[in-house]
């Protein structure tokens, strides 16, 4: 079997379950693959990437309508939004895999290993949700990370600092957040989705990691300087800008540096 044209039929699976389920299955068998030097060619419709359910309905961002945390519907509709940014994710690293070439193979396997523990996550939460009475795609939902996604399908240095290491890592800013007003809601669904919350931000960190290494590294082989081109490229692309607070510590252990902690603070 060969990695990368197997990680772009995954991506094309519309079904979240079978999807999540190919994943795991991929990872488990990582060491059965061989990795090819070129991309595999792409379905004919641009529209077929990544395959999606026919629900959620997809709004723009400002469309998707917040609610508490503190009514049984406010959390679902939060663990809900959750769970699509890992369905989400896991479309972005099966995207990673199949898309650029010219990467070492530890570049393939590190976001094949990604993909794997997206997968896991949103199975949690939609286990979780499905626990709650409702499923993935009961809510509307947008796709910022996607839209990014595409966005620098053409440039894997752009995408390696505006994906994970800028959308990602907004994660681990937002779940201690969203932790802290679970907990203050005291229910046990909520409290089990703080446990939840808990594996995620944990293995999260690793992500953003992979992301920040990668980042370096293709800098350094295109002699940029990372910090100062990471400037260029949020301006160059639109990234949403990045509000405090920060969750300096997981983003220390992600592999930041204190230049640009200082950064984001001034920024």
């Amino acid at each position: 079997m060969e990695l990368r044209h197997r990680a772009l039929q995954v991506l094309c699976l519309p079904d979240p379950e079978e999807k999540a389920a190919a994943a795991l299955d991929m990872h488990a068998q990582a060491a059965s693959f061989s990795i090819a030097d070129r991309a595999p060619e792409p379905p004919p419709e641009a529209s077929a990437l990544p395959g999606r359910p026919a629900r959620p309905e997809l709004r723009h961002h400002t469309a998707v309508a917040r609610r508490s945390p503190a009514t049984a519907e406010g959390r679902a509709v939060l663990i809900h939004a959750i769970a699509h940014i890992e369905f989400n994710a896991i479309n972005l690293a099966l995207d990673a895999v199949w898309r650029f070439d010219g990467m070492p193979p530890d570049f393939y396997l590190d976001w094949l290993r990604v993909a794997a523990e997206e997968a896991r996550h949103f199975r949690l939460l939609r286990a979780h949700l499905q626990g709650m009475g409702h499923d993935y795609g009961d809510f509307p939902a947008h796709q910022g990370l996607w839209t990014m996604c595409e966005k620098t399908a053409h440039d894997i240095v752009a995408r390696m600092a505006l994906v994970p290491r800028t959308l990602e890592a907004r994660g681990l800013d937002a779940t201690p957040q969203i932790q802290a007003k679970l907990r203050q809601v005291g229910t046990p669904d909520a409290l089990a989705a703080v446990d939840i919350l808990d594996i995620i931000l944990r293995e999260e960190v690793g992500h953003v990691a992979i992301g920040n290494h990668w980042y370096r590294w293709l800098c350094e082989r295109h002699a940029l300087d990372p910090e100062a081109h990471y400037a260029v490229l949020t301006r160059q692309y639109e990234a949403p800008r990045l509000k405090p607070p920060f969750n300096e510590s997981a983003r220390r252990a992600a592999g930041f540096s204190e230049a640009e902690l200082l950064w984001l603070q001034q920024a």
